[in-house]
């Protein structure tokens, strides 16, 4: 308000004076609440009302300032205006604001509102909008709107495809996200870093780790240069597939290379994490103090994974430590931070002060989820305590949590050490009425605490149910069979377990397994049970795993001693113990054997004598073996045969390599990508890139698509011998490949 005395008379005139459209805004943003009446009280004593161009002026000004509650009161007061009109920025601003905020349906509500208004959304709306539904995980959403894009004329931009890809990925659809990444390559649009990561982390999200380290490899022959983000993502994938010592090499690669692509705190973390898993607790703490010298400060995450490797070792000092560095260093320890103390105390016997963690952990206000309770039960089991076990399960469905198929596992787990045998139906009935399946882990619990109790039937019983129920045992389970079995002196059902374990392809590699097999067969053939065939075979492929050639060929002599007639299996493990021992030459013998006793070969003899002419570089029995296969090429798996042609190639044998390839292409209808693959590999190694590029051409001929990389690998041999016409043919087939196939889609 401005004051004006006049002279001539004894009066006083007020004059507003008018705000500026930022005053106005600040006047708004001022209100200690965002209430309508408010908001309008200010405003319509705002002069700069009545000029339609402040509206947009003022919008820019609220949504600026990340309000939203002042920004939907503002706007719909600018709304009841006589003289506002609507237009497309004030509505882009107002979508994005809401997307900012992850209002997804407000969002949506108010573009189609605009088109009611009849304002067009532009490609910035549309994407606005698509980023919204991409932050909230709704990709069908995000690829509906891009549609509507597209319908409208109005071309999709590179960030619209991110959006969308992202949208897909972070929901785990890693196909879909795929799908969407081609078809942005094919509208012209090509992908960039952002693209890559995007659709990498999409691979991560959906578990696909080996084909995400496979995209990587493509991106590096593309000379798409990686950033921080990018690498990552592969060391995390490595972890996961377990190709721990690749990531590490790729963290020091970082390191060396620190201008390009620093290490963060997140590749620090993962590299933390690969530790962790295989236990190797000094060098996980040796990386967190690298990452504090260098420079990068840790996170909560971080300091969780170091504490979590502490407590998986029951290092519950060394864990409390942490803990309270991570309060010292002005961190709020969250609910991994708890239950990672507690899980260290309860892994170093000591059930008491886990619980008083526990209770702390309710105290500070950070509510415990699943995995605590779990750690607590675990806790309690582990020292004996059922009773107190049992009684977590109650207050956890209390607390409104649900027990899960690991609070069951870690109880029946309890019973075993308790000796209350009672209480494994009692616990196993509890499961079947909350609807908890159990899985390999729960079963292996049941029926290892069944054992203890020398009670067989009852473990025969659980697990002749795991089996109905499609739970695929593992290694463990058999080791809890066979062990069990034979301390109570059933020994043919302990050879019975080893041999289903055999036939489910369940390693058995460990020694302390093999072990337990010879004491069962030695138990087996003491107590007057002689094994058959299929019992010495089993032995057998459990030495030719173990690398004991020599054991498995004198079980071999003693089957023959005991008149027991060998078969094409048994003699293909034989064969497969002796290339692993460094043995050819006996496999060769053996071969002689089989056909002594007219034993035929199978698919696995064939692939075993070449490898073995390929070590004592006996041609002539290749090629005849090569001769054999002819007859019986297509009933034999094609992975069977590209290792065939890997070894032929890599001794040099060429021409034997191309006769077998020629025959495939003949006789098999699957010969794909990896055959020619390892065809081309070869031919490469040995520099024959004519018959690299007729290969190439065949490839093309038969619908099979090279890669970028099979042309690309060429070129320098071409250059080499100076082959400009091929050359320029490789080039145009590569730009063609960069413009259409560059990615795995």
């Amino acid at each position: 308000m401005d004051k004006i005395e006049s002279r001539g008379e004894n009066r006083t005139v007020t004059r507003r004076r008018d705000w500026k459209v930022s005053e106005a805004a600040a006047r708004v943003l001022a209100l200690p609440r965002a209430e309508a009446r408010a908001v309008d009280a200010v405003l319509n004593c705002w002069a700069g009302r009545f000029a339609r161009r402040n509206f947009p002026l003022l919008i820019r000004e609220i949504t600026l300032s990340g309000n939203l509650q002042h920004a939907v009161h503002v706007f719909r007061w600018m709304k009841n205006q006589d003289n506002y009109c609507a237009r497309n920025d004030i509505y882009g601003m107002m979508i994005r604001l809401y997307a900012k905020h992850n209002q997804v349906d407000q969002a949506r509500g108010l573009f189609f509102e605009m088109q009611e208004w009849r304002c067009k959304p532009d490609a910035d709306i549309y994407n606005s909008l698509i980023h919204a539904h991409s932050r909230a995980g709704q990709w069908r959403w995000a690829i509906n709107i891009m549609e509507d894009m597209l319908r409208a004329a109005i071309p999709p931009t590179r960030t619209t495809y991110n959006n969308v890809i992202n949208a897909c990925g972070a929901a785990g659809n890693w196909k879909k996200a795929l799908e969407l990444c081609k078809k942005m390559t094919e509208n012209g649009v090509g992908p960039d870093l952002v693209t890559h990561n995007i659709v990498l982390s999409a691979l991560k999200n959906g578990a696909q780790y080996s084909k995400a380290i496979s995209y990587f490899e493509i991106m590096k022959g593309a000379n798409v240069t990686p950033d921080t983000f990018t690498l990552n993502i592969i060391i995390h994938c490595l972890v996961k597939i377990g190709q721990c010592g690749e990531a590490i090499e790729l963290f020091n690669s970082m390191r060396e290379r620190r201008t390009k692509c620093p290490p963060d705190v997140v590749t620090y973390t993962s590299i933390m994490h690969s530790y962790c898993i295989y236990g190797q607790v000094e060098n996980c703490k040796a990386i967190f103090d690298l990452m504090v010298a260098e420079g990068v400060k840790p996170n909560i995450v971080a300091y969780n994974s170091l504490l979590g490797a502490y407590a998986s070792r029951g290092m519950h000092r060394k864990a409390l430590a942490i803990f309270n560095l991570i309060k010292k260093n002005g961190l709020r320890p969250d609910i991994v931070s708890y239950t990672s103390l507690l899980n260290a105390y309860g892994r170093s016997a000591q059930p008491e002060k886990a619980r008083e963690v526990f209770n702390k952990m309710k105290k500070n206000s950070c509510k415990p989820n699943k995995v605590s309770y779990n750690a607590l039960i675990d806790a309690y089991g582990s020292a004996g305590m059922l009773k107190e076990a049992v009684g977590l399960l109650h207050e956890m469905e209390k607390d409104g949590i649900q027990p899960d198929v690991v609070s069951i596992s870690t109880l029946l787990a309890a019973c075993g050490r308790c000796r209350q045998i009672t209480r494994i139906e009692t616990i196993l009935e509890a499961a079947r009425s909350r609807g908890i399946d159990l899985n390999t882990v729960a079963y292996n619990s049941g029926i290892k605490s069944y054992f203890s109790f020398g009670d067989y039937e009852k473990a025969l019983e659980l697990y002749t149910s795991m089996r109905e129920s499609n739970v695929k045992p593992d290694a463990v389970t058999y080791n809890i069979l066979i062990s069990g079995s034979s301390k109570l002196g059933k020994y043919t059902e302990s050879l019975r377990f080893f041999e289903d374990m055999v036939d489910s392809k369940v390693s058995s590699t460990k020694e302390g397994k093999l072990s337990e097999a010879e004491s069962t067969f030695s138990s087996m053939k003491n107590s007057g049970c002689f094994p058959d065939v299929l019992t010495y075979t089993t032995l057998i492929q459990a030495y030719n795993a173990g690398g004991g050639w020599k054991r498995a060929w004198d079980l071999f002599k003693e089957m023959e001693v005991n008149g027991i007639p060998p078969d094409a299996i048994i003699c293909s493990s034989l064969m497969e113990a002796f290339n692993k021992g460094g043995e050819p030459e006996r496999v060769l013998q053996l071969m002689e054997f089989m056909k002594k006793k007219s034993i035929p070969l199978n698919q696995k003899s064939y692939f075993e004598i070449i490898a073995s002419c390929t070590m004592i570089r006996d041609w002539k029995t290749a090629s005849e073996m090569i001769e054999y296969l002819d007859s019986s090429l297509s009933s034999i798996s094609v992975g069977t045969l590209n290792h065939v042609l890997n070894f032929l190639g890599k001794c040099g044998k060429t021409e034997n390599m191309m006769k077998l390839f020629y025959k495939m292409v003949t006789s098999c209808s699957t010969v794909g990508l990896s055959t020619y693959a390892v065809v081309l590999r070869n031919l490469l190694v040995v520099g024959k890139w004519r018959k690299y590029i007729e290969v190439l051409q065949w490839m093309e001929d038969s619908g099979v698509h090279p890669t970028l990389y099979m042309f690309q690998n060429v070129l320098p041999y071409i250059w080499r011998e100076n082959g400009m016409d091929f050359a320029a043919t490789m080039q145009e087939k590569i730009s063609s490949l960069r413009d259409k196939q560059t990615w795995p889609y």
